[in-house]
């Protein structure tokens, strides 16, 4: 059986980014379904799967973090909007028994993701 996990490191700071908080939907037509809501750890990844056994299955899905928070409890609150508050990753799973590994790498003005192993 396949499973799903994520971590996010902060690449300005050069370390793990802890209290991030993401959630899990899965995307079916015009309909999007939360799955599960976490927190990454001090390793900045969540203390287990993401998604795992019966409900690790083929399909379009979309991780959202929480970015802008995480910022703002590190640097203050912004004065204004932030230039990246929630980032949306929108990804396939194509082969119920493999692992997807969608990492991110968060600054304050970027971020880039990959399939991760």
């Amino acid at each position: 059986m396949g499973y799903l996990t994520t971590h996010v490191l902060d690449t300005a700071r050069g370390c793990p980014a802890n209290g991030v908080r993401l959630t899990l939907y899965r995307l079916d037509a015009d309909a999007r379904q939360t799955l599960g809501e976490f927190v990454t750890n001090d390793d900045g990844r969540c203390e287990g799967p993401l998604l795992e056994g019966e409900a690790f299955r083929v399909g379009e899905y979309e991780l959202v973090f929480e970015a802008g928070a995480y910022l703002d409890r590190l640097e203050g609150a912004a004065s204004g909007p932030r230039f990246l508050g929630s980032i949306p990753i929108r990804f396939g799973i194509d082969d119920a028994d493999a692992h997807y590994h969608v990492p991110l790498l968060l600054s304050p003005f970027g971020y880039s993701t990959y399939r991760g192993s």
